[in-house]
């Protein structure tokens, strides 16, 4: 079986290395690019600090993708216990910021409390009956939730209103709660931060995030033909046709591209209501700004989140954080240079001004209070890169738009896979999109059925066991024991 595989990214990368793994040696990776990672890759700016497309972190609930990981970077990585926040009301909020609303001005925090006191005890109708993200989050959380938080941040993640999204999603991306949980952190003033699957992370060492994919891609040497641009796909043939003006003959087609592309402009005679379908699939672009400081990082917090409208990103990250490497430094101390990721979405519904993006991003961390007066003198590099494929929606329609092309596409020995190839943002980490390639091989070689694409999410109180998939034993395994008072924690473990 002659195999094509579409993509160097983790999808690609994952299919390739299990094809490899197998003994099956009649394969070829297409990449268009000169180098692999697709958006996971990173890269190294002149002034010599290093970014990832997005605030990527290496948690995984796979064994598959743990011992991989573990192959491919032995001991160079870090581990990292979680810090994450949300800045909003000039004061910082422990994540998840619906476990945590004491910590906002006392009438916010009564508008919360009310709003979801309401919601839960007048409730007309079950949220998992709810028809989009909107109105679940009017029936789980409340007005005041959904007015101070909820609302504003969703709407700069996915530059969608939350009513054209699906409620499908959420699982381990939402933490839901009763109105006596949040009742009980308010008077008891406690914290409530153990939520969620990445309390710890791992990340390379040095090479931001794409070192792990840049290795992965090394070890399958003259597999993959950088610079190869797919132009057309006889799919009754089984011909792909490159740019250059070469053909490749498949067997069975492994395809990473956004799946609206493929079956739009890349494959031949599509019919018109499976174009229609696949053309009805809603996405957002992300634009990537890295800031970078000669100045001694003055936080540990590794991301934050940023519903207010002082400024136009969403999240933040302090990338310098997840390894001492990723700044000019390069002594394994952060004691002279940070950096800050930041991400803002677009979309038709939200425009953003590409030409002023970078000055709009330094002007929002001033207002957000991340960088101090006089601080911007210390910047010494912008970064910035817009991605147009950044988040696939998980639209209202999704899901029966994506019935009518995946069938169509497999029915003609096309797979496509992985955050856009399938269009699931639930299954879209990096450990999935991998993971996707890895089983679509398995499904081809050795018949057996694939996983996670149809992984179905359950809501749960911690986000932790969302889902019928293995999970890593490192992956949500650390509980954050720190005072919501002082910023201080123990450096990231290097290994």
């Amino acid at each position: 079986m002659r195999i094509l595989i579409i993509g160097a990214g983790p999808t690609g990368l994952g299919a390739a290395y299990r094809l490899q793994e197998l003994g099956h040696d009649d394969f070829a990776v297409l990449e268009s690019a000169p180098h692999a990672g697709g958006l996971a890759a990173s890269y190294v700016d002149d002034a010599g600090f290093t970014w990832d497309v997005g605030g990527h972190v290496m948690f995984s609930h796979y064994e598959y993708y743990d011992k991989l990981f573990e192959e491919m970077m032995g001991d160079q990585f870090t581990l990292n216990d979680r810090e994450s926040w949300v800045r909003m009301m000039d004061r910082w909020v422990p994540y998840p910021f619906q476990n945590n609303v004491r910590h906002l001005p006392k009438e916010a925090t009564y508008e919360c409390l009310q709003g979801l006191i309401h919601a839960q005890l007048v409730r007309k109708k079950d949220p998992l009956d709810a028809e989009n993200f909107g109105e679940f989050i009017d029936l789980v959380f409340g007005e005041g939730i959904a007015k101070h938080f909820m609302r504003p941040y969703n709407f700069k993640v996915w530059a969608y209103p939350p009513e054209m999204m699906n409620k499908t999603w959420i699982g381990e991306r939402v933490a839901v709660l009763d109105a006596d949980r949040a009742l009980k952190n308010v008077v008891l003033e406690q914290d409530d931060f153990g939520w969620g699957p990445n309390n710890r992370f791992k990340y390379p060492l040095k090479g931001g995030t794409g070192a792990f994919y840049s290795r992965i891609a090394q070890s399958l040497e003259g597999k993959i033909r950088y610079g190869s641009t797919v132009t057309g796909i006889d799919a009754e043939r089984k011909i792909v046709r490159l740019a250059d003006g070469t053909e490749e003959p498949y067997d069975a087609l492994i395809s990473a591209m956004p799946i609206d592309i493929l079956v739009n402009d890349v494959v031949d005679d599509a019919p018109q209501g499976v174009r229609e379908n696949a053309a009805g699939l809603l996405h957002s672009a992300g634009h990537m700004v890295g800031i970078g400081l000669k100045r001694k990082c003055p936080s540990t917090k590794c991301w934050m989140y940023f519903p207010d409208d002082n400024c136009p990103f969403y999240r933040v990250t302090y990338l310098s954080n997840y390894s001492p490497y990723m700044t000019p430094n390069q002594t394994g101390e952060n004691d002279t240079h940070y950096s800050l990721l930041c991400e803002t979405s677009e979309s038709s519904h939200k425009p953003v001004n590409n030409d002023t993006i970078i000055e709009d991003t330094i002007q929002g961390l001033e207002n957000a209070g991340l960088l101090e007066p006089g601080e911007r003198d210390d910047i010494v590099s912008t970064w910035s890169k817009r991605v147009e494929y950044s988040y696939p929606t998980p639209s209202v329609e999704r899901d029966n738009l994506l019935s009518a092309v995946v069938p169509w596409l497999e029915d003609r020995g096309i797979y496509s896979r992985g955050r856009f190839g399938m269009w699931k943002y639930e299954v879209a980490n990096t450990d999935h999109t991998l993971m996707q390639g890895v089983e679509c091989v398995n499904r081809l070689l050795l018949g057996e059925p694939e996983t996670t694409i149809g992984i179905v999410y359950r809501t749960t109180d911690d986000g932790r066991e969302a889902a019928d998939h293995e999970r890593s034993v490192v992956a949500g395994s650390g509980e954050k024991r720190l005072n919501v008072e002082i910023s201080a924690r123990k450096p990231a473990e290097t290994r």
